[in-house]
């Protein structure tokens, strides 16, 4: 099953997202910025809890998530790093959501899409504001 190889880069996506946000909040300039990124991050772990369960029930094996990039180094090219990753996410989640008769999958990786677009709209704010 595609989808299975699908969800477990989701996993791995927001597994490395979850790990990057939290250096990048340590790195926000202010503690409005630093809490925004953090709940961004919660967003990230819900959609991680969401697409875990996802696995499971699909295959009954847990999944082993990796992380799949380096996080960037500094604040500027970490919000940056992150726009583009939470764009090309929307993209992938769509993908996911309109290539599955599932309607369980359907429906977490369309409501997870819209919750990235909503970040990428975030880190553009922060991009051209800080």
């Amino acid at each position: 099953m595609e989808v299975l190889n699908d969800i477990l880069k989701a996993i791995n996506g927001e597994y490395t997202a979850i790990a990057c946000y939290e250096l990048l909040a340590n790195q926000a300039q202010n503690a409005e910025i630093k809490n925004r990124i953090l709940e961004i991050r919660n967003d990230e772990i819900r959609h991680y809890e969401t697409f875990w369960q996802l696995y499971i029930s699909l295959t009954g094996k847990q999944p082993t998530p990796q992380i799949t990039k380096q996080c960037s180094a500094d604040y500027k090219s970490g919000i940056l790093a992150a726009f583009i990753d939470e764009q090309e996410t929307v993209d992938f989640y769509h993908d996911i959501a309109r290539s599955t008769n599932n309607p369980v999958i359907k429906d977490a990786f369309t409501q997870a899409s819209a919750d990235e677009q909503n970040h990428a709209v975030w880190f553009l704010y922060f991009m051209n504001h800080h």
